[in-house]
């Protein structure tokens, strides 16, 4: 009897694990969406009903499909990506939005799985938060820090995404001897942090 209650309450648990690893990358891309969607709509909308004299439900959803494919197209040509940088450029002019657009842009750009994407360099492991507990996060860059006044320390920047909201998470720098790098790809590290440890090979090892 006790054995059949342990199955049961194993299978709900697997059960319910693997919902949440299917319904959070999806509530999370509705959510952003919705975001973006309302943005478009909030400018869109007005401007045709004052035009057209009556409204017309959906102009800003099928605006915001145009316009994500339209930037999508443009960034796949010369014209498209000179565009694109000029822009950047204007942004880089203005102190606060420079910070805020670059920042955001570029952890974005470290979440689309791609094999030219060098944001995160390696999925790697670190005794995080104590000794003893071992923490899988992202080295994201390489620097030099004076910590004693006298003799630079070589340190690794590791981010740590926090799920189901992988732009969400804590950074430390660790002394490069202490961190160890995982034969995982960038692809396979997420899918293990961002799913709570569900989604891994049966075997990591240390490269």
């Amino acid at each position: 009897m006790k054995l059949d209650k342990v199955n049961i309450l194993t299978n709900f648990r697997n059960s319910f694990m693997r919902g949440i690893a299917v319904i959070v990358p999806i509530v999370i891309t509705i959510i952003v969406l919705k975001t973006l969607f309302e943005a478009i709509d909030g400018i869109i909308s007005p401007l045709t009903d004052e035009l057209i004299g009556f409204h017309v439900p959906g102009v800003g959803f099928v605006t915001m499909l145009l316009l994500i494919m339209i930037v999508g197209l443009m960034s796949r040509n010369l014209i498209g990506r000179f565009i694109i940088k000029f822009f950047d450029k204007l942004i880089s002019t203005l102190p606060l939005a420079r910070t805020i657009y670059s920042a955001i842009r570029d952890l974005i750009s470290a979440f689309a799985i791609s094999a030219k994407s060098k944001t995160f360099k390696n999925v790697v492991v670190v005794e995080y938060p104590r000794v003893g507990l071992y923490s899988v996060g992202f080295a994201t860059n390489e620097v030099f820090m004076n910590l004693d006044g006298q003799n630079n320390t070589d340190l690794v920047s590791v981010y740590f995404p926090h799920p189901p909201n992988p732009t969400s998470g804590v950074l430390i720098f660790v002394p490069r001897d202490q961190i160890k790098v995982l034969n995982l790809t960038i692809e396979e590290g997420l899918k293990l942090v961002l799913s709570g440890g569900v989604v891994s090979k049966s075997e990591i090892k240390i490269k």
